[in-house]
């Protein structure tokens, strides 16, 4: 990208469009979320799985304190992708309007209200003087009244939803693959053995149950289950390498 003199303000200033119409300051937290872990979601026949792979940067980092995935409600699951800080904030966010959802209405938040109203916070930090956007993006999976749900958000506070995604390092090229493979909704037994096909295909290290975190839900109870060390070996011993 050109620094000349005249182009520093639209690259420093968080409220001022270059003449392009671009956010400078949106885009470098799009940059932050790509060098992110990788994270993928898929949604099934029956159920919906996230998988996520965690970078341990020291030997001497206990790494079960390490979580790229979190439950928001009963029903509900994210994944985090970008600047961990920001991305912690924005889940507490959520959790706590999935609490004022859950108070006001007695039910079960919709996962689209709930995404909705973390984007309009994002979109709320790309706009206003002396903040700025949140570099991070979180993925929902989850279960209500509409079935199986897979939203993204980014950081200029809009939303998606779909039926996978992939988010964070080489994530383009995750998605792009599963685009090309992509076939029909798979039952959750078979969906989950694939997400961490995939995620072993694109992740250069040797993915190990410390080195990951795999969330699932199932409509059979609608409740969002993170994976324990042993399920997560299990899996992983499942997942064959995919063909090139």
């Amino acid at each position: 990208m050109m620094k000349n003199s005249e182009s520093m303000g639209y690259d420093r200033g968080l409220t001022v469009f270059s003449p392009e119409g671009r956010l400078y300051q949106v885009e470098y937290a799009l940059e932050a979320v790509k060098r992110g872990t990788l994270a993928i979601a898929m949604k099934g026949k029956d159920g919906a799985v996230l998988v996520v792979h965690k970078k341990i940067p020291s030997k001497l980092i206990d790494p079960s304190l390490i979580h790229k995935l979190f439950i928001v409600d009963k029903h509900i699951g994210v994944a985090i992708s970008g600047l961990h800080a920001d991305a912690r904030i924005l889940t507490d966010q959520a959790r706590m309007q999935a609490a004022i959802f859950r108070l006001n209405y007695d039910e079960d938040p919709l996962i689209e209200t709930l995404v909705r109203r973390i984007c309009d916070l994002k979109q709320a930090y790309s706009q206003h003087a002396g903040v700025r956007p949140f570099g991070a993006a979180l993925m929902f999976v989850g279960i209500d009244d509409k079935g199986p749900q897979v939203f993204t958000t980014s950081p200029s506070g809009t939303y998606f939803s779909w039926v996978a995604r992939a988010i964070g390092s080489r994530g383009d090229e995750t998605q792009q693959f599963i685009k090309d493979n992509y076939k029909d909704l798979l039952p959750l037994d078979e969906l989950k053995v694939y997400a961490i096909q995939v995620l072993k295909k694109f992740v250069e290290d040797d993915l190990e149950e410390k080195s990951v975190e795999i969330g699932i839900i199932s409509a059979a109870d609608k409740n969002f289950k993170v994976l324990d060390a042993e399920e997560r070996t299990a899996l992983l011993d499942a997942a064959k390498p995919l063909e090139s």
